[in-house]
């Protein structure tokens, strides 16, 4: 049985830290870089909502659903987003990947790729899980294709699913990566992170 628990992850770039309090300005401070809050589909925090997101993250890591973290760029050494494991079922050795945002100057670069190659790796690595899965707002099309550039497989669509801040219901888009296709997809996002050191 899969036992998740706070760790620091680095590579390619990019260092994962134990989500905590100290993070809430540098947080708020990213997702005013393209006011990602207004995106609908998305669970991206307002500036003055970021310490009760930090606190919901965190009271998610104490009953064992989640394992939530920063996401700092090493060069410039600034946070840069967040990223989480939740719907953790250890007893089916299974994490979801999401809650997963990057600062508007941030996506579409290495980031993505090289945190996802992070997590993955201590999923099922480290921890030992049997499948990861992603998961995705029917509307977040942007969110559809990054995942499906990952490598994960669409397992299907979960109909009137999942509340959004607005009060709506939104169509939930499900992926997932088994432990035996991880090699494959291990292999694809170096490739893709080499590729973009040499571009």
């Amino acid at each position: 049985m899969i036992r998740p628990a706070p760790i620091t992850l680095e590579g390619n770039g990019v260092k994962l830290e134990p989500l905590s309090h100290l993070h809430e300005e540098q947080l708020a401070s990213a997702a005013a870089d393209g006011r990602l809050w207004e995106l609908w589909f998305t669970s991206v925090p307002a500036p003055a909502q970021t310490g009760v997101y930090i606190e919901k993250a965190l009271e998610g890591q104490r009953s064992g659903d989640m394992l939530p973290w920063a996401v700092r760029e090493l060069k410039g050494g600034q946070v840069i987003g967040s990223t989480r494991y939740h719907d953790i079922i250890a007893a089916a050795d299974r994490v979801e990947i999401g809650y997963t945002w990057y600062a508007k100057r941030w996506q579409r670069s290495h980031v993505n790729s090289a945190c996802k190659l992070l997590l993955f790796a201590h999923a099922f690595e480290a921890l030992g899980c049997k499948v990861v899965g992603l998961r995705t707002d029917n509307f977040n099309l942007a969110s559809q294709r990054a995942i499906e550039a990952l490598g994960a497989k669409k397992d299907g669509v979960i109909r009137h699913h999942w509340p959004r801040r607005d009060g709506t219901v939104r169509d939930t888009v499900m992926y997932s990566v088994l432990a035996t296709e991880w090699p494959d997809v291990k292999r694809h996002l170096q490739f893709r992170l080499k590729r973009n050191e040499a571009n």
